[in-house]
């Protein structure tokens, strides 16, 4: 035998060898499975790289998909998502309150006379300049003169204005009531901003179903409610309220002057501040306290709430025309 020859023995005798490993394997496979094991059944080579290249497609794609998804804020921080509510606006008219898009009402038209000077200082149409004009306190001598049912009165009318946008504030953390009125349940807000470090306006504030009316509750309570309000954080707060939203009208319903502390902080930082007075009820001596503790804001109006007149006594729809500037009143009052 030629030494070609042999080297072509030995060639097909090493190719068998390499192969009889793999025809064992795929025959025992077989007999486990209860069938003989064919001669197509041996798996060629270009099989395998067809299964890896299966295997490999997914991979080349996949780091595409959450580098896709990953964008965060230039600083690291997450965007806060924008939380909305939806205010039931038929039940705020049943029970006396502005609603946009409403038919012409009494109450409607006694806010629209009492916002008017108010936006004209905000505008600075008013006899002198105002700083802070856009920072409006609503509050009381005492509990129960209606102050929470004219702040959202108020907002919402302001809010129907063409070129305002309104944020309405519930400043009396002892005792909040505007989401109650509006028919939200308790949420996240203004004593949580205080509170809990990394928090921001923006996080809590609620968007509404009433265009350009916004919300930032009282708040998570807490036991130094009123120590909070007269503090540092609660001054930077307003101060940035006043620069940071200069171009916003801010409603604070504020707690009554004669039963706490806060309001006479809160009075420091307004721009304006309305005073509502009770028919009937709110003593003489009792206003004339309550107006020596805000001495220091330099535009302060009032507002008669509750008041029942005759129709003779009043004009257009009901109103009195002879109160003086800014002094208005409501026909009803829910808290």
């Amino acid at each position: 035998m030629s030494i070609i020859e042999k080297a072509v023995e030995r060639l097909e005798q090493l190719q068998k060898a390499s192969a009889a490993p793999q025809v064992q394997s795929d025959t025992v496979a077989d007999q486990t499975a209860g069938s003989p094991a064919p001669a197509a059944a041996v798996t060629p080579p270009a099989s395998a790289f067809a299964a890896k290249s299966v295997v490999a497609e997914p991979e080349a794609v996949a780091p595409s998909r959450p580098a896709a998804a990953i964008t965060p804020r230039p600083d690291g921080a997450p965007v806060p998502v924008a939380r909305h509510v939806e205010i039931d606006l038929e039940r705020l008219q049943s029970i006396g309150i502005v609603t946009p898009n409403a038919p012409r009402s009494l109450i409607g038209d006694e806010f629209r006379i009492i916002k008017r000077p108010l936006l004209r200082n905000i505008q600075g149409k008013g006899a002198s300049a105002i700083n802070n004009a856009n920072l409006i306190m609503i509050t009381s001598s005492l509990p129960g003169e209606g102050k929470s049912f004219s702040s959202i009165n108020l907002a919402i009318s302001m809010a129907m204005e063409l070129d305002h946008t309104v944020l309405l504030i519930d400043a009396d953390v002892s005792r909040p009531s505007v989401l109650n009125l509006l028919g939200l349940p308790p949420k996240k807000g203004l004593m949580d901003v205080l509170t809990t470090p990394g928090t921001q306006i923006g996080d809590v504030l609620l968007k509404t179903n009433i265009e350009k009316l916004s919300l930032l509750p009282a708040g998570t309570p807490h036991p130094r409610a009123t120590e909070l309000l007269a503090s540092d954080a609660m001054n930077n707060l307003l101060e940035e309220l006043a620069e940071r939203y200069s171009d916003r009208i801010i409603v604070f319903d504020s707690p009554p002057l004669l039963v706490t502390t806060e309001s006479r902080v809160l009075a420091t930082h307004m721009g304006q501040i309305v005073m509502v007075v009770e028919s009937n009820k709110t003593a003489q001596a009792a206003l004339k306290q309550a107006i020596a503790t805000i001495e220091s804001c330099p535009v302060k109006l009032m507002l008669l709430n509750k008041a029942h007149h005759s129709g003779a006594g009043s004009y257009g729809y009901g109103y009195g025309y002879g109160y003086g500037y800014g002094y208005g009143h409501a026909p009803k009052e829910n808290a």
